[in-house]
């Protein structure tokens, strides 16, 4: 049973709320979606309403199921490797592997994805596990914008839609600059409680299966198989307590798909700054996992200048609809909106700037 306390918001209630009732809505709503369609056939029904009803009541399906789907097996290799780190790895382990410079070493955030092949909602609970072990906050937040694209199978599926392109190596070359830049910027900011959402907070909301023996997870007397148990019941908290946050975000990204025309939103796309707004802000609304979006941004290119890809596959990547509320659930509000707001201006800058390059 989740605690109920005097911090938890709207979101947190709405989310659990869906969590807990999700194969009831889903099972409702084909049902309701297979009963129309059924009277519709009965009694020849010609009404408009009633098809575009069934109609738009099958793709929300579609989109929701595809957008979870596609999501959570990574959303489970990050809190595996969550768990993983937890166990095996002491802070003062996780500090040693940094390099002395806090320049180089915020580097080496944006490059860690290579070793930790997982999209964004995979990185968000293996970044906040590396920061409540040690690892500076600077640092987190470069891997946590950076390891959705700086990973070998981003790269791999990359390099398989554009090939040895421009975009290609764009991609990776602005996604690390973007993100060491925002982590250079939390260099500055000396008290991390002020960025990390308060510890005792996250435990009150979570789904708490550790138990009474959390304080156990260290000790370097347990065997691997007891650490292996540890690891898997880390991992099993950390899905279920940011699992909830992504059955709202693909919820809501496939409402708006399903209700906001993609066509109106293409149409606007002209101009080499206003096709940068466009796309990076239809990466948000679709919120596809980054080791799949090369491919719907491929069928943009024939229509889009090659700033607007770019800027669909650097910022979506690092900032979507479910992405976002799992931000909520690590950082306080006021280091989520940088971290929303700042890539974005960041990314419709260096766009626009390839767009005029490239003309």
């Amino acid at each position: 049973m989740v605690p109920s306390t005097p911090g938890a918001g709207i979101v947190g209630r709405v989310a659990r709320i869906t969590t807990f009732h999700l194969p009831v809505i889903i099972v409702a709503g084909v049902l309701v979606m297979a009963a129309l369609t059924r009277l519709q056939q009965m009694f020849n029904w010609q009404g408009e309403w009633l098809l575009k009803l069934t109609e738009g009541v099958s793709n929300f399906s579609a989109v929701f199921l595809g957008i979870f789907i596609e999501a959570a097996p990574y959303l489970l290799l990050g809190t595996l490797a969550s768990g993983l780190v937890e166990v095996f790895f002491s802070p003062e382990e996780i500090t040693r592997l940094l390099p002395r410079s806090r320049f180089l070493s915020i580097g080496f955030g944006g490059l860690l994805g290579l070793f930790f092949p997982v999209c964004e909602c995979g990185s968000i609970p293996l970044a906040r596990r590396l920061m409540r072990k040690g690892l500076p906050v600077p640092v987190g937040i470069a891997f946590l914008l950076a390891a959705p694209v700086i990973n070998p199978i981003v790269i791999a599926s990359t390099f398989a839609a554009f090939g040895n392109t421009p975009i290609f190596w764009l991609r990776f070359g602005l996604t690390l600059l973007i993100a060491i830049g925002v982590g250079l910027l939390f260099m500055f900011e000396s008290d991390g409680n002020r960025v990390i959402r308060s510890l005792n907070v996250e435990l009150s909301q979570s789904f708490h299966f550790h138990g009474e023996h959390d304080h156990d997870f260290g000790n370097s007397t347990s065997s691997v198989i007891q650490k292996l148990k540890k690891v898997t019941i880390i991992a099993a908290d950390e899905f279920f307590e940011m699992g909830r946050f992504l059955v709202i975000g693909a919820f809501l990204a496939a409402l708006m798909q399903t209700v906001v025309p993609q066509s109106w939103l293409l149409s606007l796309g002209q101009g080499p700054i206003l096709s940068a707004v466009v796309l990076s802000l239809l990466a948000v609304l679709l919120s596809v996992c980054s080791t799949v979006d090369s491919f719907i941004a491929l069928a943009f290119s024939g229509t889009f200048s090659s700033g607007a890809v770019l800027a669909f596959l650097v910022y979506g990547p690092m900032v979507d609809i479910k992405a976002t509320l799992m931000y909520l659930r690590v950082f306080n509000r006021r280091t989520v909106g940088v971290l929303v707001i700042l890539p974005w201006l960041l990314t419709i800058i260096s766009s626009t700037v390839i767009n005029l390059w490239m003309r």
